[in-house]
């Protein structure tokens, strides 16, 4: 079957209704029926919870609660890089900005422009510069954390569509990453301008940052920024920026003059660990 008739039904699909569900059961306390999801989800995608601060399912009141569960502390040691792995998951792709162009799969590109929501003169910075998409299936941890040191300048939630962000839906959706609803996060970094990316999906519940808490929903019809002064919210190498309630994908921007270069083993469909290394100045 082709990518295309693979992910067809997703046009037809309500998934605004859908993600509106999963929400809602994701954050209800049910006690045991709780615990018995829980479980079952663990037992599907093989989750190791003896990765994670509480390892016991009974503990976590919500489904939320346990799918953006915190790791111990020694679970993911930071590298000696410029820049780590923000996230646990699989590299989509990575690679060069051809002009304002991001690749992402065969046959399939998506302009900076209208990844960050529209704002020319911000993306005119990453015009030829790099960028790395990185997906979260289900049994990964799902808090984001920072590849490098930032202060963050900007923040704007976009509204889109809610597609699925699994490879057979990057490689049949055209411009899915620009596409989907999504939150786009502006850094000042010691290497320049960096944008991180949260992108929704089909059942992803909301996305939530440090600094804000959940920014979706609600859900506005248009796109919505917050400006933040210089100082004001500063994170280190290695901190939480955010989490998803439910997987997806993080899309990274960086500029030509960051001299970005990364570790000869990152390639598409690897899969990374928080905390690795992912690039060098």
């Amino acid at each position: 079957m082709s990518d295309f008739w693979a992910v067809a039904p997703q046009y037809l699909l309500p998934k605004q209704a859908l993600t509106r569900l999963a929400g809602w059961v994701a954050g209800a306390q049910w006690g045991g029926l709780t615990t018995a999801i829980i479980r079952a989800f663990v037992r599907r995608y093989q989750v190791n919870m003896a990765e994670a601060a509480q390892p016991d399912v009974a503990e976590y009141a919500t489904f939320n609660d346990f799918f953006t569960r915190p790791l111990r502390r020694d679970a993911r040691p930071l590298a000696p890089a410029t820049w780590v792995s923000p996230v646990d998951g699989a590299i989509s792709q990575l690679g060069a900005i051809v002009g304002d162009q991001v690749f992402q799969a065969k046959g399939h590109h998506y302009s900076t422009t209208a990844l960050v929501g529209g704002d020319a003169q911000l993306a005119s910075a990453f015009e030829g510069g790099h960028f790395a998409t990185i997906y979260l299936s289900p049994r990964d941890y799902h808090r984001i954390h920072m590849p490098c040191d930032g202060v963050l300048r900007q923040m704007v939630y976009v509204p889109g569509e809610l597609f699925s962000v699994n490879p057979a839906t990057a490689r049949g959706v055209p411009g899915l990453f620009a596409r989907n609803e999504r939150v786009v996060c502006v850094f000042d970094t010691p290497h320049g301008p960096m944008v991180l990316v949260l992108v929704g999906a089909t059942i992803v519940g909301s996305m939530a940052t440090v600094w804000h808490g959940v920014v979706n929903p609600p859900r506005w019809p248009q796109v919505h920024t917050w400006s933040y002064a210089a100082g004001e919210v500063g994170l280190k190498q290695g901190d939480e920026m955010g989490r998803f309630l439910l997987g997806s994908t993080v899309v990274m921007l960086w500029p030509g003059t960051a001299g970005l270069h990364f570790q000869p083993d990152w390639a598409a469909t690897r899969p990374v660990r928080l905390g690795e290394a992912m690039a060098q100045a």
